[in-house]
This record gives structure tokens, C-alpha cells and sequence, in this order.
């Protein structure tokens, strides 16, 4: 009979008081059982810790991940990355949610096509949790060209295997914004192309006080990912841009429900 193998899911939180208590359980109802989950909390001075100790006390597959100061999502997610024991790692931010088959469906695709990368599709939830009828599908491969021309990769998706891909790829920059986008141009440079699931398996809540809801703060972020991290030559650069400017507004378009509900 196969193990299942271990996956480590890791997740930042930072002032996530309002949405912690319900990523945890978002992963504990996982029809896929063999998990661990390390919360690395990047200096919360809200109720977050103590909710996290809660939690982490009523299940021994949450380890606590405490740090001393708030320095970025990249920290926490490296920090959680070093104590991580498992195969694959599924990245979860303290305010986005799962599938409850979604770690089963995404292994068991990993594993049978041999993937080192891989990517669900995902719906777009409010604040309050409510769906904005907005579902963003990953195409079947991308590589670091088409990332590049695309940006579709959610970190709510995406898993990686540890036993393929070099732990230097997997190390995020310390970049304070588009980390994660980083390392997956990383990863993708490194000659592993991610592949994409169609069905929507996760939940990305687009909260109002979240980093990336910052809009002129995301679009420098991003420019400075293109041009001072990716060295991209200016042309490219604004071509990229300008493909990152579209979709991110088509991100940010929500169907009526009638109209909607008729499209499915």
C-alpha cells in the first residue's frame, strides 16, 4: 500500500484575527489528511497569536511559527519553508480558503504525471467570504515567458515538490511586495513549468485591508519585479506591464449574478 506523502502548508498571518480561525479549518476539513500546517506569524499585535496557540493546541499538525517583528510575507513564508518536513509544500495566506478535496485532487495530479509545479484554478470571495462571480482558470502550462505574459499563478494554488525542485528555488526573495511572483519566475527559469488545474479548488479573498489590494502600491511593486529583479530589457518590460495592467482589471470585473449563474 502507498503513504501518502506529507504536505506542508505554509502560511504568513499578520493582524489576521478576522480570517485565521477559518484558513486553519479550511485545511483540517482536507478530505487529504496527512498534513502539517506552520503558521508563521509575522509580529501580530492583534488576537491572531493567541487563536493560532488555540488551534495549535486542539491539533498537533499545527505548528506555531512565532516571529519577533514584522518583516515581510517573504520572512514568514521562508521561515515556515525551513521547518517544513513534507514532499510538497501548498502555500495558504491566513485569509484565503480550499476545496475540501483540494490537496487529494492536486497531489494525486502531481504525483501521477510526475509535476514538480503545479497550479489550481480559483474563485474570487469578498471580505465577508461571499463569491464575486469571478473564477480566474490556469492555463494547462506555463512557462517562464508565458507567466511573464499572463500572470496567472495565485499563491492560493500553488504546490511544489520538494523532492524535484532545488531548495534554493524555493527560497523567496526579500522583496516586500510580488515576492511570490518572484519565486515562481525562479522556479520557472529553473526549468520546471507550472501546470495548471482547471477546476476551481481554492478561495482567494480580496480583502480590502490586504498588501496587495494597495493598487499604486502593487503596479510599482510589480514595475520594480520586471525591471530591477528580472532584469527585463524596457520594451519587454512595459509589454509585460501593460499585459499585467489588463488582467488585472479583468481580475477586478464581477459579473451580475443572472449573468453569471447563465455562463455556467
Amino acid at each position: 500500500m502507498t503513504v501518502a506523502p506529507l504536505v506542508s502548508v505554509i502560511t504568513p498571518s499578520f493582524q489576521a484575527q478576522h480570517y485565521i480561525e477559518k484558513t486553519i479549518e479550511t485545511v483540517q476539513r482536507q478530505t487529504y489528511q496527512n498534513w502539517e500546517m506552520l503558521i508563521a506569524d509575522d509580529g501580530s499585535t492583534d488576537n491572531t497569536r493567541s487563536l493560532i496557540i488555540c488551534a495549535a493546541e486542539r491539533d498537533e499538525r499545527i505548528h506555531p511559527i512565532f516571529l519577533s517583528e514584522n518583516g515581510g510575507a517573504y520572512r514568514a513564508r521562508n521561515a515556515a519553508l525551513h521547518q517544513a518536513k513534507g514532499r510538497y509544500v501548498a502555500y495558504l495566506d491566513a485569509d484565503d480558503l480550499w476545496a475540501p478535496d483540494k490537496l487529494e485532487k492536486q497531489v494525486r495530479f502531481m504525483m501521477e504525471k510526475g509535476y514538480a509545479f503545479s497550479c489550481v484554478s480559483y474563485q474570487v470571495i469578498s471580505d465577508e467570504g461571499k463569491p464575486l462571480n469571478k473564477i480566474v482558470r490556469m492555463k494547462p502550462c506555463l512557462d517562464y515567458q508565458g507567466f511573464l505574459l499572463n500572470n496567472l499563478i495565485q499563491t492560493v494554488g500553488v504546490m511544489t515538490d520538494r523532492e524535484l525542485i532545488p531548495a534554493r528555488l524555493l527560497e523567496m526573495p526579500s522583496l516586500r511586495r510580488r515576492q511570490d511572483a518572484a519565486t515562481w519566475m525562479q522556479i520557472l527559469k529553473g526549468g520546471f513549468p507550472c501546470y495548471g488545474m482547471e477546476e476551481p479548488l481554492a478561495f482567494y479573498r480580496r480583502a480590502k485591508a490586504s498588501l496587495s489590494s494597495n493598487k499604486w502600491g502593487s503596479v510599482t511593486g510589480t514595475w520594480k519585479l520586471y525591471r530591477s529583479v528580472e532584469g527585463l530589457p524596457f520594451y519587454y518590460a512595459c509589454r509585460c506591464f501593460i499585459r499585467y495592467s489588463v488582467l488585472a482589471v479583468w481580475k477586478r470585473i464581477y459579473l451580475p449574478d443572472w449573468i453569471y449563474r447563465s455562463r455556467r
